[in-house]
């Protein structure tokens, strides 16, 4: 199989953008910062640019280079120790150093986990969660920023549909790489959803309800909530989201689009709440998977509710990938939800000044996981003001503010 590779100019756009915007909110890195460079083998050829961009930026590159295809071996091979093996002191040592990270995905096999038992990689998941705490510690503390990009490899297109060159064309025109100055486009998207969030902060909603294809949904929100987006976090990040009240989640919700979690594709998602929990469950395809993702601390809880306006998205293909299915803009835009950990950074306060008991008594979630599920479909989305008065925020995949 040929596989496709990017011009060069491409590449050093893309590294660019990662770099010198997404990180540190947009801003870009500073001179003397420490940068974390996740990336995996499939996706080599952008290792060179990244850590040119940062070298040129005056910021030190740490590498973590990933080989393709060892994952399965693992929970093949490992015991029950150590699958829930934490190596603390490593890790640790990680997220003190670093300022920042870049994470690259880049599969080589889609289905790599296909037919490990859920319940393992679950485990694995929990075991690391200090970790994820460390992380967010020290992002909520502003000392710390991330950034996710997308690499297409030959499995990941085929995944999708496309050819491996389609793909690209998806990363590249999401992600203004073909433009002269894309960190230019970037900010220009960037104002118009700090307008959308801005206006949306405005409006003191109680609360939302979403009517869509075998969707209608109550979702909490109050005073003690922001909007968030348009913050450098995932590129492409088209969202404007909030993490909601997840006691006051009520009704049931359909998913058109497919889930991968952990090498596994779970399809047509159905979820019912009842105060707050998902109380009944279903999927077309990889059932059991979703019940054991449920089944973890708070996972039956929801984090995050998100919406993506169609007239900034150029996302018009499905790419069987969270980073830009969850930034589809097609016909109707999208929403998502998100099952398990909460933003905190959507607290309008100062976040290291709240205890845990506190983040629980405002119903900020907490859980290992973060699972993003999503929605094409066509939907209208009506606030409810605290004054007792009713808006359309959304409808036909646009903002109506």
């Amino acid at each position: 199989m040929k596989i496709y590779h990017p011009p060069s100019q491409i590449l050093n756009n893309y590294a660019h953008v990662l770099v010198n915007f997404a990180l540190n909110s947009g801003k870009g890195v500073k001179a003397g910062e420490t940068v974390f460079i996740q990336i995996p083998e499939s996706a080599k050829p952008l290792l060179l640019p990244l850590q040119t961009a940062v070298l040129k930026a005056g910021a030190h590159p740490i590498i973590q280079y990933l080989p393709d295809g060892i994952a399965r071996s693992f929970f093949e091979n490992a015991t029950p120790d150590q699958i829930s093996y934490f190596p603390a002191n490593l890790l640790k040592g990680r997220v003190e150093q670093a300022d920042h990270f870049i994470s690259i995905i880049a599969e080589s096999d889609k289905h790599e986990l296909e037919g490990i038992e859920p319940r393992l990689i679950m485990n694995r998941n929990k075991a690391f969660k200090p970790y994820m705490d460390w992380r967010n510690s020290k992002e909520n503390s502003g000392k710390f920023t991330w950034t996710l990009g997308l690499y297409a490899t030959p499995a990941m297109a085929k995944e999708a549909g496309l050819s491996q060159r389609s793909c690209w064309q998806q990363i590249i025109k999401a992600c203004y790489l073909d433009q002269a100055n894309p960190i230019a486009q970037w900010k220009k998207a960037q104002q118009l959803i700090n307008q959308t969030k801005d206006k949306l902060n405005q409006l003191k909603i109680d609360k939302l309800h979403i009517v869509a294809e075998a969707t209608d949904l109550w979702i909490g929100v109050d005073q003690n909530r922001k909007w968030l987006g348009g913050d450098g976090r995932n590129i492409p990040s088209f969202e404007v989201f909030i993490s909601p009240d997840w006691r006051r989640t009520q009704g049931t919700v359909f998913f058109d689009q497919p889930l991968y979690r952990d090498g596994n594709l779970i399809k047509d998602i159905t979820l019912k709440f009842d105060q707050g929990r998902v109380v009944q469950s279903s999927a077309l395809q990889g059932q059991k998977v979703l019940q054991e993702m449920i089944a973890v601390e708070n996972a039956d809880k929801i984090g995050e509710f998100s919406l993506t306006d169609r007239r900034i998205s150029k996302i018009n293909k499905f790419m069987a990938e969270t980073l830009y299915d969850e930034n589809f803009g097609g016909k109707f835009g999208n929403f998502h939800l998100a099952l398990g950990m909460a933003y905190k950074e959507s607290y309008p306060g100062k976040l290291d000044q709240v205890s845990n008991s506190q983040w629980q008594q405002l119903g900020y979630n907490d859980s290992v996981i973060h699972t993003d599920i999503i929605s094409t479909s066509n939907r209208t989305i009506t606030a409810h003001l605290k004054n007792g008065q009713q808006q359309i925020i959304y409808q036909n995949g646009i903002f109506t503010l």
